[in-house]
Parts: structure tokens; C-alpha cells; sequence
């Protein structure tokens, strides 16, 4: 195989696996606070303390308000998925390899960055809402309902909460979750995807959530609870190794997640049967 066509197999793998992870990988990085392009071994996101109005008499100076601000670090990893495509074994396949390591690749990526936005997530302490004796409730979902209104946490749209897949299904015995007589037609869960928005936030099943014994944690966040910072976007490399006689085909990125905001985080454990 020329080195030109080498060249035009990697960016065609390339643009496949940028397809694909668009398509079916990370499900939560559009829901936190996203910092690009970022140099260096790590970054820093900025936090705003809660500022106080006052008054002021007539001529007189307004006192500043002082606002708190204070950096978050966040270090950034290198991530890796390839694999080896024998020449000849592509001779023997019945199915396109560059489609099926697109897409293996795309999803270990995505997996890789959900998985660094959940680490993050994790670092606030579940509610005590009866994690031992119940699953997924109507209580326990107005119990967090009400700590985001107490934590001040926005209600702005910009609410995500993340379940479990028991959980989603419970969620969906809940008639006030899933019936048109409580919501509107547009906002039911069965759309082709499997998010809806419930009590001012969009709500999403993910199957990575931590799992302790038969305690499944989930999170209700806002989205500048939780910042993801991207060293390096998705890209590919493809090398001929000829005492191999195969290509080696890697994709990888450099990206990194940490809480924010722990106040505008809200962990609450479900039990699992």
C-alpha cells in the first residue's frame, strides 16, 4: 500500500470516527461546561462566589460588593483506542473493518468521557433519601427537586439529572413522569431517545453510574457545576508496521472533568433489587 493511499485511508478513518462519536459516544459532554482547545497539562476554571446588593445614600460612594472568584484545576490524561488490521485478513472478512473500528473506537472514547464527567460528579456526597430501602420514587425525585430550589441552583433549563436504567424504568411507572396527564405530548420518553425533561431539568438513563452493592448513586447538576476540558479533539493515526504485515489504527484524545460547583451538584442513591 503507496503512502498516498495510506494517507487518504487515515483521514477516511478519521472522518469515520469523528461520525461515529458524534453519533453514539459520550451522551453528558453537552451537559456540563466545556473549556476547548486548552494547552498544557492542565487548566482552570474560574468560580464566582454569591454577591450582595446594598443601598446607598444620596452622593455618597456604593460599596463594592467584593466578590469572591477562585480557580479550579483541571489535569488533563491522554486516552488511546487502536487496534491491528492485517492486510490479508481484509481479504477474508466479510464486513467493512475501517466501519466496525470506527465505531469501537468511537464508543471506548465516548465511555472515556462520560466515565471522567461521572468521576467528577462523584466527589459530592448522596442525600440521605432512603438509598436502603427504596429504588427510584416520586419522593425521592421531588426530595432532590427541592434541595436544587434550597441550593439556588438555577432554574434555567441548564439542569441535567443522570439514573440508571432500573431507575429509568421505575421512572417510568411514575405517572407524573410518564403519563400526558401530567406533562404535554412533546415532552413523553418515547421520542427515539431515551431523555425527557421533568421537574425543570432534562433527565437521561446512563448505564456507568456508580454501583456499590445493590446502591446505584445518580446525579441531578447544573451545567456550569462541572467543567470538561479538552487538550486535544478526536484524532487518528495510522502506521504500516511491515514485520507485521497490518496497520496499526489508533484514535486518541486528551481531555479532563472536575466539579466546579459542588453546591450545584446533587447525589441521591437508588437501591436496586
Amino acid at each position: 500500500m503507496t503512502n498516498s493511499i495510506a494517507k487518504s485511508f487515515s483521514k477516511h478513518y478519521q472522518a469515520e470516527v469523528i461520525l461515529q462519536f458524534q453519533q453514539m459516544g459520550s451522551r453528558l459532554r453537552n451537559t456540563v461546561r466545556s473549556q476547548n482547545n486548552v494547552r498544557g497539562a492542565s487548566t482552570t476554571f474560574q468560580k464566582i462566589g454569591v454577591a450582595q446588593a446594598t443601598t446607598k445614600g444620596r452622593d455618597s460612594q456604593i460599596s463594592p460588593m467584593n466578590v469572591s472568584h477562585e480557580s479550579v484545576e483541571c489535569m488533563l490524561e491522554d486516552y488511546y483506542a487502536g487496534d491491528w488490521v492485517d492486510k490479508l485478513d481484509q481479504l477474508k472478512q466479510n464486513h467493512d473493518e475501517l466501519q466496525a473500528l470506527a465505531k469501537t473506537g468511537a464508543y471506548a472514547l465516548g465511555r472515556k468521557t462520560d466515565e471522567l464527567i461521572i468521576k467528577a460528579l462523584s466527589k459530592v456526597a448522596p442525600l440521605n433519601t432512603g438509598a436502603t430501602t427504596t429504588g427510584m420514587t416520586l419522593d425521592k425525585a421531588l426530595e432532590c427537586f427541592e434541595e436544587a430550589g434550597n441550593s439556588n441552583i438555577p432554574d434555567d433549563g441548564q439542569s441535567f439529572v443522570i439514573v440508571g436504567w432500573r431507575q429509568w424504568a421505575e421512572l417510568l411507572q411514575i405517572p407524573q413522569f410518564a403519563s400526558t396527564d401530567y406533562i404535554s405530548d412533546d415532552q413523553l420518553p418515547f421520542s427515539g431517545i431515551q431523555a425527557k425533561r421533568w421537574l425543570g431539568a432534562l433527565w437521561m438513563p446512563n448505564s456507568d453510574l456508580p454501583l456499590k452493592g445493590n446502591v446505584r448513586t445518580c446525579y441531578w447538576y447544573h451545567k456550569h457545576a462541572v467543567g470538561h476540558a479538552i487538550g486535544q479533539e478526536i484524532t487518528t493515526d495510522i502506521t504500516w508496521h511491515g514485520d507485521r504485515a497490518s496497520h496499526f489504527v489508533n484514535s486518541m484524545m486528551s481531555q479532563g472533568a472536575v466539579a466546579i460547583e459542588q453546591n450545584g451538584i446533587i447525589a441521591f442513591d437508588c437501591k436496586e433489587a
